[in-house]
């Protein structure tokens, strides 16, 4: 017998129960709203560990599992994270964006100012290991870092959103002020930033729809 294998727990649904978990969970998905008017409500770190849990049973590349995950509360180091990702984030709307860019943002009413990301009660930064390092200090190579953290996000995102909480993903570039304010090291790369809590109340959204099955699907 091969112990590098166990028996797969796979429950076979009939297709009408298919059907309706496929139904039920679009429904719910399709509500998931990015927000960036947060409550600083506080909200319960177990929610936030088992999404963490979640996420680490993630497909990737050779079981490496290339992810880490930083959970700040601490009001001081968001202050710093919020202070140096609007820096990067001024550079980016005064200088680097392009107008078709600026343009494309505009309806969405974004800008530099970015205050959820001390207001919202959780942080949680994503880091990409980009190799390992074993016990002697030599590097370990990893295989599909980058789509391997995507998809663990993917499913992170979910996750707090099927546990009742709101999200932002925020992306400032550089990300690199990261590795220092949450003294991470050197094969690990910032990746996302994840901004969760409970939305404020009466918070409002960009009226936005998303395209259609047939414009984003072929089925041959």
């Amino acid at each position: 017998m091969n112990d590098n294998f166990i028996p797969l727990e796979f429950t076979l649904l009939s297709e009408p129960e298919m059907f309706e978990r496929s139904t039920e969970f679009y429904n719910s998905i399709k509500k998931r709203r990015t927000v960036r008017d947060f409550s600083n409500r506080e909200i319960p770190l177990e929610i936030v560990k088992n999404a963490l849990r979640s996420a680490g049973t993630a497909p990737n590349g050779a079981n490496m599992q290339p992810w880490h995950f930083v959970v700040v509360t601490n009001k001081d180091i968001k202050h710093k994270i919020r202070i140096a990702a609007e820096e990067e984030e001024r550079e980016f709307y005064n200088i680097k964006a392009p107008q078709e860019w600026l343009d494309d943002l505009s309806p969405l009413g974004t800008d530099a100012s970015k205050p959820f990301l001390e207001y919202a009660p959780v942080l949680i930064a994503v880091f990409e290991k980009k190799y390992g390092i074993n016990e002697l200090g030599e590097k370990k190579k990893y295989y599909y870092t980058k789509e391997s953290v995507g998809i663990a996000c993917g499913i992170l995102i979910t996750a707090l959103h099927q546990s009742g909480l709101a999200t932002l993903t925020h992306t400032p570039s550089p990300m690199n002020f990261l590795n220092e304010v949450l003294n991470r090291p050197a094969n690990e790369k910032p990746y996302l930033l994840l901004v969760v809590g409970y939305p404020k109340e009466n918070t409002m959204v960009p009226n936005i729809s998303k395209k259609s099955l047939t414009e984003i699907a072929d089925f041959i």
